[in-house]
């Protein structure tokens, strides 16, 4: 199955009831802002520009959707951890991205994207606590590891898979990783949409 490659923009959605129809099996990216998620799902669908990435932390503000055809879509959830909004709007941006963790029936696992340089910060962790009783698949993707020295590359992985098993050294750039990942993600899509276990 080659499914990333067909992506296109589906929707953007401000608050949950704004989401689209719930439909095939979603994966969603979560992230700290500007860890590399709208560039990670470039890179895996091979499209330069189809979600939009700033070097502006906080740029995206809404739950952006993206179909794949009949066997799943790829959802972008606005990162966490950025200071300088309004705490009103982190409030906003959280009961978002709550509510479609917690009452999507059609999500079948998270990637969660995180620095390469910088993993398992304290509010990565925070995030993995979180989820966990959710019983979601889960994919720790290190994004930027292009940056980093084979013994940092190492180490980085190490410490990383004492929190998630799953976890991929991953570089945009390079294109390390995408295509192990790609096949990890639409491997979740197909069991999903066959009914398998999460």
């Amino acid at each position: 199955m080659t499914t990333f490659p067909h992506a296109a923009f589906l929707a953007s959605a401000g608050r949950s009831a704004e989401f689209p129809p719930a439909g095939p099996p979603e994966i969603a990216f979560l992230g700290r802002s500007n860890v590399g998620k709208s560039s990670a799902i470039n890179a895996l669908t091979g499209r330069r520009r189809l979600a939009f990435a700033s070097k502006t932390p906080g740029r995206t503000q809404t739950v952006n959707f993206y179909d794949l055809g009949e066997p799943g879509r790829l959802v972008d959830l606005p990162g966490y951890g950025y200071a300088r909004v309004p705490k009103s709007e982190r409030a906003k941006w959280e009961s978002l991205v709550t509510g479609y963790l917690q009452e999507r029936a059609t999500l079948a696992g998270v990637v969660v994207v995180m620095d390469a340089r910088h993993p398992l910060t304290p509010q990565d962790e925070r995030l993995l606590a979180w989820l966990e009783p959710l019983s979601l698949r889960s994919l720790a993707l290190l994004t930027k590891a292009d940056k980093l020295s084979r013994a940092e590359r190492g180490r980085a992985l190490a410490h990383t898979r004492r929190a998630v098993a799953d976890a991929i050294l991953f570089s945009s750039v390079s294109g390390e990783g995408v295509l192990e990942a790609r096949e990890r993600l639409e491997q979740w899509l197909l069991e999903a949409g066959s009914g398998s276990p999460k």
